[in-house]
């Protein structure tokens, strides 16, 4: 596969785009986005969508990313779906892999878990999602799905608002997970986040021979009369830390223009 070549993220930045009920936040956050991006390199995909004052932001939406383990919250969300259409709880086994990998980001359990469901599954709970330009990777690579913001956005959706798909219980079980994650994994998209308001993430990171390191991160927030999903999604980082700066940066603008709207 030929080398992509790594572009500042600031030209991308240019493109943000919001719109929003309360008036003079969408340009708030446009600028301030663009601005947390200046001198970024790597490629960058944000998504936000705040319920409470009808906003909504995307840089790149459609742009694919290897999903490395932000690909866990849809495992998890595939087998709940599942179980429900066989009205049934988790088994104990599956409780236990659940938890190593969200709270933990546990490989083993995903690959555990992922051969259990099995590609007829996991694609099965994409249509009915409706996340239609995710792909879930070949040949048990599950951290090479490929994933966008339009995608983990819908996902997030799914996990915080009522819906067909997904139960209540189902619901509550994944942003408790996600509430849970251990403390050296709270990085992303949390940065900045004011105190009063609940967090739930799940992070993503995978070096690889081309575009450097994936950094991903997605977050559910709510608190202070807000009610907001957030996904960063990164690629061409010379570091790991780079990319998490990266996301940080983008984190903590939209925390502070939503805190102070």
């Amino acid at each position: 596969m030929a080398s992509i070549a790594v572009v500042p993220a600031a030209a991308a930045a240019a493109d943000v785009s919001c719109t929003s009920a309360k008036a003079g936040l969408a340009d708030k956050l446009e600028r301030d986005i663009t601005a947390a991006l200046t001198r970024r390199k790597g490629t960058v995909a944000v998504g936000l969508h705040d319920r409470a004052t009808d906003t909504a932001c995307e840089l790149n939406p459609s742009r694919a990313y290897d999903s490395a383990s932000i690909t866990k919250v849809t495992v998890l969300a595939t087998l709940l779906w599942d179980a429900k259409k066989d009205d049934r709880y988790l088994t104990d086994r599956e409780v236990s892999l659940s938890r190593a990998m969200i709270v933990k980001s546990d490989n083993a359990a995903t690959r555990t878990l992922w051969k259990q469901l099995g590609m007829k599954k996991i694609k099965g709970f994409l249509a009915a999602a409706g996340m239609t330009r995710t792909r879930a990777g070949a040949k048990g690579y599950w951290g090479l799905s490929q994933i966008t913001v339009t995608d983990e956005q819908r996902l997030l959706e799914l996990i915080t608002t009522r819906n067909e798909v997904l139960s209540d219980n189902s619901r509550g079980y994944l942003l408790k997970l996600m509430s849970q994650v251990v403390p050296s994994q709270r990085w992303g998209t949390p940065h900045g986040v004011p105190s009063g308001v609940s967090v739930a993430v799940k992070n993503g990171w995978l070096e690889r021979a081309t575009n450097g390191w994936r950094v991903h991160s997605v977050g559910a927030f709510k608190g202070r009369g807000h009610d907001y999903t957030m996904t960063v999604l990164t690629h061409g980082n010379s570091t790991m830390n780079y990319g998490i700066t990266t996301i940080q940066s983008v984190a903590r603008a939209i925390h502070k223009d939503l805190a102070t709207s």
